[in-house]
Parts: C-alpha cells; structure tokens; sequence
C-alpha cells in the first residue's frame, strides 16, 4: 500500500475512534495500564540506579577515596567497586602443620605499622578523616530509651556532604552538642533543641542542634557528636569492632590528586580495601583487574535467560501482554462489525482487501499509541507524585530523576505493536467479508476449519511439553521455553475456539428456548464468538495460573513451617536483640501491653567462657548427633572434589537430615521448668526435675544415645606464637546426661540445660529473652500496643506471638483473582455488546411475534452466559501449563545435593486450588449472565429489514 492510502486509512480510524468513544476508552485503558506499570518501573528503577560519580558520593562524600583496613598481615583482591566483590588472601591459612605463616614485606609492614600511620605513608599528601562508629546503644526518649547506634563526625567539614546530609538544624560545634538522624527525632518523641543522653552517661547530656539524613540508608537510627566526646567514654563491648580505633578512613588529597587504579592495587597488598572516586568513575578494563582474573578460574555461573527470576518474570510479562491482545481484540471486533457497511461501501467502492485491513489495522495504531501516551504520561506523573514516597518506602533517595529516553520509546512500541497484534484477526476477518453481505447487514456463514483445529490441538500439546520440559532445564534456555510453550499452548487453545464453540453448540438441544437460542447464535457467529471467548479464556487463565502457582507455594510454605512455640505463646528476644541491658524494660513493656500473661520464663544464651578481644569471634555452642549418626563431610579434614562431596551428599542418607528450629535463642538454653512449659510446651514435672539435676532436657531422639547427648563447645582461634589467631577454633565435645521429652513444637537440634550443668562445664551466659504462655491466644490490639512499646527500645522486631501457620498469599490471591473476574465479566460484556450488535434482526423478530421483554432480556443474558461458560471452562485448561511449568522452574531452582527426601518434596508440592477453580467455573458465567440481563433495555426500536 501506499503511504497516501495509509494515510486515509488512519483518518478513517480516528474518526471512528472519536464516535465509539467507550470502546475506544476501553481499549485505550487496556493498553495503557500495563505501559503504566512498566514506565513507573522503570522510570523508578533507572532513577535508584545510581551514576557512578552519585555513587561515589554517597560512599565517600566529597572524599578522593575511603579506605578500609580489612585485616592487618593479608592482602586484598577486589574489584575497582568492592561492594561487587574482594577477597583476602590471609597467610595464616596457607600454613599447614602447624608451620608459622610466610608473609610479603607489605604484609610484614603492614603488621609493624599502624593502619592510619601506614595509610599516610602510601598515600602521600592525604589528609585522613577517621569514620568512628560506636555500637549500639540506648539514649533517652521522650518515653524512656530508644535503641541507637552512636557515632562522631564533624559534620561541618564539607568532607561528609553527600554521605550525611543536614535536612534541619545546624551541626553540632560544642562538645555537649549532637546531631541524630530524621528516624531518631521520629521514634524518640524530641525536637531540636531537645535533651538526650546515652545511657551510662546519663551525666552528660547532649543537646539536640539538627537533624541529618544517610541517602542511602534513610531508617538509620543514630546519634553522632564531636571526635573524642562519647565514644571512648562507652563501656567495653566485646562485639565491637571500632574499640580497638578505627578501621575506616575518608581520604582527602590536595586539588587535582586522584587514587588511581594503580595505586589501589598497591594498598590492597598491604590488606586495605579501597572504594576510589576516580576508578568508580572511570573503571580499569576487566582484563586488568585481578579479582575477575580471580572470579573467570572458578567460572560457571548460570546463563541470564536460564537465572530462576528471569524465568519467571519473563513468563509472567510474556502471557500478560499475549492477554492484553486476546482482551483488547472483541473491542476492535465490535468495531470492525458495526462498521462493516463502511468497509462495505470501501470495498464496492473499488477498494482492495488490503484498504479494508488498512482500515481496521488503523484503528489498532491510533488506539494502540494513544494508549501508548496515556500510559506513558500517567506513569511518569505518578513516579513524580510519588518520588518521596517511594524513597521512604525503598529506604533511600533517587541520584537522580531518570526519563532514559531509549526506554521510553520502546515502551512506546510495547504499546503499539499491542495495539496492532489486537486488530489483526479482526482485520483480516473484515478483508474477507463478502461485499454483498456487508451492504445488507447479513453474515456468511462458514463451518470452522478441520486443519485449523488439528493446528491448533497440535499447538496445545507442543507447548505444553515444551513449556513443562523447559521448566526443569531439559530442553535449550529456560526463559524462551516456559514462555514459548505457554504462549503457544494459548494460541493453540485460541485455535481451537471455533471448533469447539461448535461442540458446546451440540448441548442445545438440551436447553430451554433462551439458553438454546443463544447458543445456536454463538455457534452461527463463530466469527464474533471466538474472539470473545478468547478475551474470556485469557482472563481466567491468568486467575487460574497464579492461584496454581501461589497455592502450591502456600502448601510448600505450610509444610516448612516450623512453630517457635505452643500455640500463643509470647517470645520476646526471637530475633535480634541489639542490647540486652534494655530487657527488663522491654520485659516490662510486654507485660504492660498484653493482659493476663501468666508466669514468665526467662531465657538464657550459652556462651564458651573465653577472652576474646573487641570485635573477636567469641565461639558458640551447639548440640550433636552421635558420630555413628553424623554425616562424614561435617568432621572430615580431608580435602574432596566438588564431585566426589555432591556424589557423598546425595548418596549418604545421614547428610540428608533436616534441622530446622522453630525459635531462635540458638541450639542450648539455659532456663528452668518454666521454660519447658512455655517454650516447648512441656509439663512432665519428669523433665523439670531431670534439669535441676544436671541433665539436658533433649527434644528429638536421634540426638540421645544411652542416656547421653554431645555439647560440641567451638571456643574462639587459639592465638599463635606470633601473636595472630589461628586459622581454626578449638572444638571440645562433652557427653551430657539426657532425657528425652517430646516437645509439642518440632524443635530438632535443640536442648535446654540448667545452670549447674553450665557451672559444670565451665560456660558463661547472658540474657537472652524471654516467653510467656497465657490462658488465651492475646488480640491483635494488644500485640500492636506491645509492639509500639519495643519500637521505642529496638529498631528490630523483637516480639512474635506463635498463631500458627499464617497464609502471606490469601489476600494477595484473592486480589489477584477477582481482578481476573472483573477483566473476565469487562471481556464477556464486550462480546456481549458484539452480539447485540449482530442480533438486533433476531430480537426485532422476537418483538414482531409478541415475545415478552423477559425473553429479549434472558437472550442477552444468556448470550452473555454462554461465552462466559465456555472462555472459562477454557481458560482453567490454558491456566493450568503457566502455574505448574512456574512452579516447577522454583522446584528445580531449589534442588541441591544434601536435601532430604522431606524438603524435596516440599519444594515440588503442586496443589491445584479446586475450590477457587469451582467458582470460577460456577460463578462466573452467572454472574456474566445476570449483569447482562439486568443491563438489557426492555424497549427496542424496530428495523426495517434488509434485502
């Protein structure tokens, strides 16, 4: 064609466009809704994504470089963004039998030398700004104590600007002065120019002068003074690193002085990490930097359209815009039939097969762009709306707001080449309507075509096994697999709509006049009925193909679950406790927000008693199973093949045992029968009385062997000759006294012990939590009101109540499936409105013999019903391939040797919801039905009838 001729063919279309204003609004929000979600995700998506000079900032403020102490005596490999991956080439590991470690000579200076003195002597002319970071702390809140990391700076040197910006306020400039972030000033109740203290100095109270923000960290919760006025006044903490003086530094250089890539290799020899602004900047080749040199000899990895996410968000953007072209053609089909005249008189007039398609394809294109547009405005509008929002909720700002101009063009094209694939079958089917018939408003009739149904059952089948065999790997790239298969699987069923609207045509003579009237009128416009019952199918087979794929989920989920204790029990400490000094007052606040608790057990951590230094690894202790049980890779020394492990791990049945704990105080407890009680659910006064004798209360017997079970005690690396630690910890295993006692909550690998069996084997303790059992599961209410009390304590979620297994799926199923309704009921009502636009001669008639508005009204209805009956019942089928190739892409992803037969078949748990299925077969077309009819005018105006 023409170009002149295209022209007036999108002419054509736009006026027709503008006069069927709610089918072109129909099609237009079809399209432009899922252009509205890509463009705010990616205009979200490029905006987080930070530039390499944004990034830079936000890690070093207005710094050259920041260099990192990672440990002294090693050497560093990294990549020129460590954040991407380094690692450490530590000599103490290399020593074997015992023989003193070989160091370079930077790695001996490195060791005689003083980090920030060494840093000096490498980088010359720099100026050395030390990050000091305490722990966490607590400090005085308008209700009490907030849970805090305390910190020094001095703000007022520009060199912070970027890292730490000021949003409020001034920086602190007196000793008795700090600055807190905007989530301290929110939970602690004060204001600027409001008093706070850190707990122990209570003595020294700061002033708050200003409120600051870390861009890239916007929960942060902290306090920072002036250098030298806190941090060395806080007590000794063993988990902290920063006691010993600092480890990080922000480099400053005279003006045009850059750390180069060079440069950076050289420091990482003597055991620095180093994030450079100028190779973040402009990056080495990858050639030269001997991190990935490194990475490329262990090379593997999984190729990116086979990664599991990118499978599954392929696929799932795949089917919607393959749905959005089944939903948006009846509307271009109804256009396509009202106009037929029109296309009639085009074609009498002289005008090819190829005008007529033109014609219909226009529509497609200025409905398809408009869309297009809409969606595209709508999307950046509402990321611009929604930019602090969105940044609060993600937890940090935008570089920048990002409109990447590539992207949004080819969304552009998403949403016209969407446009288009919907008006091709009606297109064509126009092109090829007789003449005649379109002048006198009467239809060809034509059966549907046998090879066209083979196609399609062919189609059907191929995709489906190429989709479910793609989903396990067996067959070329996983992503074009699951998505082909499933794609060709609906088009195969799309195929075989006309066929099988003749099928569903044989159950007429079964029915009453109404329903048997609309289905003989499916059955004749086969050419109006398919492509409703197409829109219909597509709708309920996303609905069915997420409830497969999230109910098969929720019962992997059920499985798993392993309780954290009796039914309504109140944990406090599962999780993280930041500062267990503040655990009478959390305590307090507990027993303060829920009523009617009842005894209270307190829990007590088991640690090995040793002297390790700030920030050492302290050890831990744990419960074994017998040797005879254990699997030989966990105390083998022997060095094996990746293979010859896989081949132990999948072969020997005691390297597939299972161990998950429901709570997590660690594998040995200190506590009493109150304890059994409330944590275990255990009342045996047996068991209370074995712990006051010295013996370990052990829940699961694989862990008991005549009336003994293992304490393995892993203390912290022995310090060797030369003052380092040793590469491995100290490991002594003690036979305890045990008795079994079944606990109500699965609690494998756990045991609980008294505080003479810790005296006795020579162990310390330290709080821990601790657990209520009251009479009656607490409300809701009275959980939030705890919860709103330990927020002011803890900025972690410290309290959980057992409620059993909780579906995080329901809500978001039930969405999603009556979102699928909604589309179902829009989709039936467009085939509706498609058949009253060919049956006004059929209701005219029934008018002319006397029929009663009741049978005009049942015969929409009907029509309406029937489509819906049969796109559903098709779309459960069509569904159903998505939902399990999906689930089995996650099966196969999380397959890996060790699993035991139990978690394997949790993680290929396929359930199909048949209840959810039930209803929509049931409910749907009636629902469909009854709409249609109450939405039928009773009055018509008669037609002259034609020919």
């Amino acid at each position: 064609m023409k170009l002149s001729a295209w022209r007036v063919a999108l002419r054509i279309a736009r006026r027709d466009a503008l006069r069927a204003k709610g089918r072109s609004a129909l099609v237009i929000a079809m399209v432009a809704l899922p252009v509205l979600g890509v463009t705010g995700a990616d205009v979200v998506f490029r905006s987080a994504e930070l530039t390499p000079a944004e990034h830079s900032v936000r890690v070093m403020g207005q710094a050259a470089a920041e260099v990192h102490m990672v440990e002294r005596g090693s050497s560093v490999l990294q990549a020129p963004d460590p954040e991407q991956g380094f690692t450490i080439k530590d000599p103490k590991d290399e020593a074997k039998g015992g023989a003193a470690p070989t160091y370079t000579p930077a790695q001996q200076r490195a060791l005689d030398t003083a980090p920030a003195e060494l840093a000096r002597q490498l980088i010359p002319g720099a100026t050395l700004v030390p990050e000091l970071s305490g722990p966490f702390t607590a400090a005085s809140s308008a209700e009490g104590l907030l849970s805090t990391r305390v910190g020094e700076a001095d703000l007022a040197d520009p060199v912070w600007r970027g890292r730490i910006d000021l949003i409020s306020g001034r920086a602190p400039t007196a000793d008795t002065e700090a600055a807190v972030t905007q989530d301290f000033l929110k939970r602690s109740g004060l204001r600027i120019g409001d008093r706070t203290a850190v707990r122990g100095l209570e003595s020294s109270p700061f002033t708050i002068t200003g409120a600051y923000e870390y861009p890239g960290d916007l929960r942060a919760t902290e306090l920072i003074t002036r250098p030298g006025t806190v941090l060395h006044k806080l007590p000794e903490d063993p988990d902290d690193p920063g006691k010993g003086g600092p480890t990080r530094w922000l480099v400053k250089l005279p003006a045009g002085a850059t750390v180069d890539w060079q440069k950076v290799k050289e420091l990482n020899e003597y055991g620095f990490q180093v994030t450079s602004r100028a190779v973040l900047i402009d990056p080495p080749a990858r050639g030269d930097v001997p991190y990935y040199v490194q990475q490329r000899q262990y090379a593997g990895g999984t190729d990116y359209f086979n990664r599991t996410d990118v499978v599954i968000l392929a696929t799932v953007a795949g089917m919607a815009l393959l749905e959005i072209v089944l939903l948006a053609g009846p509307a271009f089909a109804v256009g396509a039939r009202r106009s037929r005249r029109q296309l009639g008189l085009l074609a009498a007039a002289g005008g090819e097969r190829a005008n007529v398609r033109a014609v219909v394809l226009g529509g497609g294109i200025v409905l398809g762009i408009t869309g297009a547009v809409v969606g595209l405005g709508l999307g950046i509008g509402l990321v611009a709306l929604l930019q602090t929002t969105a940044e609060e909720r993600s937890g940090r700002r935008f570089g920048h707001f990002a409109l990447p101009p590539l992207d949004l063009l080819g969304i552009l094209l998403v949403g016209l080449v969407t446009g288009l694939l919907a008006a091709v079958v009606p297109a064509v089917q126009a092109s090829r309507q007789d003449v005649v018939a379109a002048l006198t408003g009467r239809d060809t009739l034509k059966p549907p075509s046998p090879k066209l149904a083979v196609f399609g059952l062919l189609m059907l089948a191929g995709g489906a096994a190429l989709a479910l065999s793609g989903a396990t790997g067996g067959i070329g790239n996983r992503s074009f697999a699951v998505l082909g298969g499933s794609a060709v699987a609906e088009l195969g069923m799309v195929a075989l709509v006309p066929y099988l609207v003749g099928l569903f045509g044989r159950l007429g003579r079964w029915l009453s006049l109404g329903p048997r009237l609309a289905l003989r009128d499916s059955v004749r416009h086969r050419g109006r009925t398919a492509p409703a019952v197409a829109a219909v199918m597509a709708a309920v087979a996303g609905s069915v193909a997420v409830s497969v794929y999230i109910a098969s989920f929720e019962e992997q989920y059920r499985r798993e679950y392993v309780a954290s204790g009796p039914s309504g029990a109140v944990i406090l400490g599962s999780g993280w406790l930041s500062d267990d000094k503040l655990l009478p007052q959390m305590r307090e606040a507990v027993e303060r927000s829920i009523p009617d608790l009842g005894p209270r057990a307190d829990v007590q951590r088991v640690e090995p008693k040793a002297d390790c230094g700030p920030g050492s690894y302290c050890g831990y202790v744990s419960v074994e199973l017998p040797k005879e049980a254990r699997c030989p890779l966990m105390d083998s020394e022997e060095t094996l093949s990746d293979a010859e492990r896989e081949r132990i791990l999948s072969t020997d049945k005691r390297c597939q045992s299972t161990r998950h704990r429901g709570n997590s105080y660690g594998p040995v407890t200190v506590g009493d029968a109150a304890l059994l009680r409330n944590l275990y659910g255990i009342t045996d006064p047996a068991a209370g009385q074995a712990l006051a004798r010295g013996k370990a209360v052990v829940f699961d017997a694989r862990y008991v062997k005549d009336g003994k079970t293992i304490v393995r005690i892993t203390g912290p690396n022995p310090t060797t000759n030369d003052g380092s630690r040793a590469s491995k910890p100290t490991q002594t295993e003690v036979a305890l006294d045990a008795v079994l006692a079944p606990s109500s909550p699965d609690a494998p690998a756990q045991v609980v012990i008294g505080q003479d069996a810790v005296t006795r084997l020579g162990l310390s303790t330290r709080p821990a939590g601790s657990v209520w059992l009251p009479a009656a599961m607490p409300t809701d209410g009275a959980q939030q009101k705890a919860d709103g009390a330990l927020a002011k304590l803890s900025d972690h979620d410290v309290l959980k109540i057992e409620r059993g297994y909780e579906s995080p799926a329901g809500p978001i199923q039930y969405g999603l499936n009556i979102f699928a309704a909604i589309v179902a009921l829009g989709a039936a009502g467009i085939a509706t409105g498609l058949a009253a636009a060919d049956s006004q001669r059929d209701l005219t008639t029934l008018a002319a013999v006397g029929a009663e508005p009741r049978i005009r009204r049942s015969l929409s209805g009907f029509q309406c019903g029937v489509i819906a009956a049969m796109g559903t019942l098709l779309g459960v089928v069509c569904g159903v391939v998505p939902g399990v190739a999906l689930r089995k892409v996650e099966a196969a992803a999380s397959n890996f040797p060790g699993m035991s037969p139990e978690e394997l078949a949790n993680k290929e748990a396929l359930v199909f919801p048949w209840p959810v299925i039930a209803a929509t077969v049931l409910l749907l077309p009636v629902i469909a039905a009854a709409l249609a009819a109450l939405m039928t005018r009773s009055r018509i105006t008669l037609l002259r009838r034609s020919g």
